[in-house]
């Protein structure tokens, strides 16, 4: 499942992870990405001090925690670290798949979903697309800045080459309580179902028993770490 997240940070927001990341230096992609990914990636990252990180991380993080579509679609137990990523003429991430497990002395979690925010300004670039192989043919999706998307992690995705200005992104991967894809994405349109009928007809024998089938499928499928 492919779900857009529009405007997950607001301007204020924005103006914040941008004044933090002012000036930061930044080092070549390569170094954050596994074997097969290295001879792909052609970025640079911007490197945080241990304090900008923390402030960027809890700006994102609380971000992620108070989105419902987020919340819905992922069903998070453990979210990384962003990763602040930047783009420039020429630039660009060739076709790979992300990690399977991602950290390290910190603690390491499964992969089951990446996750883009776009930090720069659309009109401020040109190519850049993110390109993401799925069931119905290639997506290419490019949001404006505060959008996110939420894509498996599993996916054959790519980076198309930036022609002009300059593309800012923060990326991040969340091992979710549901493994399976399949499961997740049937219990977020069974959750969506659940959220309408119950604000409609809360007290419906029909929402009563959508609310207790999806509840009783999430026990039945959640693996919590």
């Amino acid at each position: 499942m492919l779900q857009i997240i529009p405007q997950l940070l607001g301007p204020a927001q924005l103006d914040k992870v941008h004044a933090t990341l002012a000036e930061l230096p930044a080092v070549a992609g390569t170094r954050s990405a596994g074997r097969s990914a290295a001879r792909v990636k052609h970025n640079q990252e911007l490197q945080p001090d241990p304090e900008r990180m923390q402030r960027l991380a809890r700006i994102i993080m609380s971000a992620l925690g108070h989105h419902p579509v987020f919340r819905a679609a992922a069903l998070p137990e453990r979210v990384a670290d962003p990763i602040f990523a930047r783009y420039r003429p020429g630039m660009h991430y060739g076709e790979h798949v992300d990690e399977p497990i991602m950290g390290g002395a910190g603690g390491r979690m499964r992969s089951d979903l990446a996750l883009t925010l776009w930090l720069s300004p659309a009109d401020d670039y040109d190519g850049g697309e993110l390109v993401i192989r799925t069931s119905f043919g290639e997506q290419r999706v490019r949001g404006e800045a505060g959008d996110a998307v939420l894509y498996p992690a599993s996916s054959l995705h790519q980076v198309a080459p930036v022609t002009r200005g300059e593309r800012l992104v923060a990326v991040t991967w969340i091992q979710s309580l549901v493994r399976d894809p399949a499961r997740r994405e049937l219990l977020y349109e069974l959750g969506q179902a659940r959220e309408t009928l119950l604000e409609r007809a809360p007290n419906d024998p029909a929402a009563q028993r959508v609310d207790r089938s999806y509840v009783n499928l999430l026990r039945m499928w959640a693996e919590p770490g």
